[in-house]
């Protein structure tokens, strides 16, 4: 038999590539006249720059951002002509924090921010963000706070610092400055692959669907979840005048989608783009079985996961 393997990673555990060289290796210890191949894929979560990487090539640029909690961290970027891919869980990722350190009410995408600045700065004309297995719950205001969005309180004291602190701070803000950003990225092509469709609020949004996996208690979804509906309130609705909080992909990366759609930018799918990248689909014409798999295999793996696009 012909078989692809074709995993995403196993967040906490195996990155895709792990993940598929160790069923690569069952499946071969039992059946060893098979013949298997292996592609290691990801939906825009961790291993969307090494699938990237794999299929376009480019060249990797290294900076020094703060991770989820302010610390310093260095993370890639991959630069193919004047495209720039980047990846949430570099800077962002439920990786980089110990399950004792993981706490949504204060962790950032500020260092997403950051190589997105980075990116723009080296004369970046695309930015292609991957979306996925972040450690953060705030709305993407630490990704906005690092690209220059000002804010200020109810009395009119500039607090720009709040939102690049975590969710938990956002009630605090009265209103929004989002013109630096804005015009920061004017000219640019930015684009955002996600890991999922979630819209920003509800049952079904980034606080109530995720924030648990990040460390969030029952009180603190709550809490959360009122934080990142009152930004959205007074972040208000895009320059096109739709509101962003309810389109698809706003919730994902704990509502980073929604800070990327307020910047003006398009949304795909990231196994999507993965497959149009690696060519799976003429690999899969060719192979009897395909064997795929995530971490946790439940309603999510539905709505833009790597199984249902395999």
């Amino acid at each position: 038999m012909r078989i692809l393997i074709a995993p995403d990673s196993f967040t906490g555990t195996l990155s895709a590539d792990a993940a598929a060289r160790a069923m690569a290796e069952g499946w071969q210890r039992h059946r060893p006249e098979d013949e298997l191949r292996i592609m290691a894929m990801s939906d825009g979560g961790p291993g969307f720059l090494d699938a990237i990487h794999l299929c376009l090539g480019g060249t990797r640029v290294a900076i020094t951002v703060s991770n989820p909690l302010g610390e310093e961290v260095t993370a890639d970027y991959i630069q193919v002509g004047s495209t720039v891919y980047v990846e949430l869980a570099e800077a962002s990722g439920l990786h980089l924090l110990q399950e004792s350190d993981r706490n949504p009410k204060l962790t950032s995408t500020f260092g997403t921010g950051q190589l997105i600045r980075s990116a723009v700065e080296s004369g970046a004309k695309k930015i292609v963000v991957g979306l996925g297995g972040s450690a953060t719950n705030d709305a993407g205001a630490g990704i906005l706070a690092a690209l220059g969005v000002r804010g200020w309180d109810a009395d009119g004291n500039d607090i720009s610092h709040v939102m690049a602190n975590g969710g938990g701070g956002l009630q605090q803000l009265s209103k929004v400055d989002l013109e630096p950003a804005q015009r920061l990225l004017a000219g640019v092509d930015l684009v955002m692959a996600t890991d999922v469709d979630s819209p920003l609020l509800g049952l079904r949004g980034a606080t109530h669907t995720f924030g648990p996996q990040k460390g969030a208690s029952t009180v603190d979804v709550l809490e959360l979840e009122l934080c990142i509906d009152h930004f959205a309130a007074i972040c208000g609705k895009t320059v096109h005048g739709k509101n962003p909080a309810v389109a698809l992909g706003a919730g994902a990366a704990g509502g980073a989608g929604f800070a990327l759609l307020h910047l003006g930018a398009s949304r795909v799918s990231g196994i999507t783009s993965i497959i149009e990248m690696t060519g799976i689909a003429s690999a899969a014409s060719e192979v009897d079985l395909i064997i795929t798999g995530e971490g946790s295999f439940d309603w999510q793996s539905l709505r833009g996961k790597v199984v249902t696009g395999i």
